[in-house]
């Protein structure tokens, strides 16, 4: 058997791959995060497969479901919000896992962030502009971060940040950021993108933490910080479709 670590996506039902769907249905056990993903998703789970909902387990409770699903020779969907590789844990577990003798893989799945830019539709990159994006989350009651990832570090580089795991520190995350890129910069807040439910906050530096508090914000949130997200007209062209590079004509 099989522990197969799924990007569930930002929620949709219809976000997930192809691969991912297919073995949802063919997993006789699922564990998922009922906190963040929406209920059409373990809509894909055969009608007798067994559902366990991890979000009042520990480590520990987790790995032993796996391990008894692996005695038992079924295969198990390990359902991630978003894709596996950002804050899913898939390290500890595939670690304690390979000390079990259990096997796994890891399907894809859309990130969070690029959900919240599709909703936004914004690109977060721009010709001249912004070329980088820098994924991070700040810590409140979480897991330390390192001390060389302090959000002025990150903000110094003036690429478009997407912080997740960082609504309730919003007001905090503004004013360490306005030094860097203004008050006036565009930030915008994407609930539970893709989900219903979905909220959008636009705003700016100055006035987004306002936004948030008034909305009530908590918890499934990313926000997205940078210039990018308000491109005037006229803004630059990439090289590569620029229409004064030249061609060579394909043959």
């Amino acid at each position: 058997m099989t522990v197969h670590f799924i990007g569930a996506g930002p929620g949709a039902a219809d976000l997930l791959t192809v691969r991912a769907v297919r073995l949802i249905r063919e997993s006789p056990v699922c564990l998922y995060a009922g906190t963040y993903l929406d209920p059409e998703v373990l809509a894909h789970c055969a009608p007798d497969a067994e559902m366990i909902d991890t979000q009042g387990l520990d480590l520990d409770q987790i790995i032993g479901h796996c391990v008894r699903a692996h005695a038992e020779g079924k295969d198990v969907a390990r359902l991630c919000s978003g894709d596996p590789s950002i804050y899913s844990a898939l390290t500890e577990q595939a670690r304690r896992l390979d000390a079990a003798g259990v096997e796994w893989d890891v399907t894809p799945g859309v990130p969070a962030y690029a959900a919240a830019a599709a909703v936004l539709g914004t690109e977060l990159t721009v010709p001249e502009l912004v070329q980088s994006v820098v994924l991070t989350r700040t810590q409140a009651r979480s897991t330390a971060m390192p001390e060389s990832e302090e959000l002025a570090n990150f903000a110094r580089t003036r690429a478009t940040l997407v912080l997740h795991l960082a609504i309730t520190r919003i007001r905090a995350i503004a004013g360490e950021l306005t030094a860097t890129y203004g008050s006036d910069c565009p930030v915008a807040v994407v609930y539970r993108a893709s989900q219903p439910g979905e909220l959008v906050l636009r705003g700016t530096l100055a006035d987004i933490a306002d936004r948030v508090e008034e909305a009530g914000l908590r918890q499934a949130a990313v926000v997205l910080v940078g210039r990018a997200l308000a491109v005037l007209p006229g803004c630059a062209q990439s090289h590569l479709y620029d229409p004064a590079r030249p061609r060579t004509a394909a043959r």
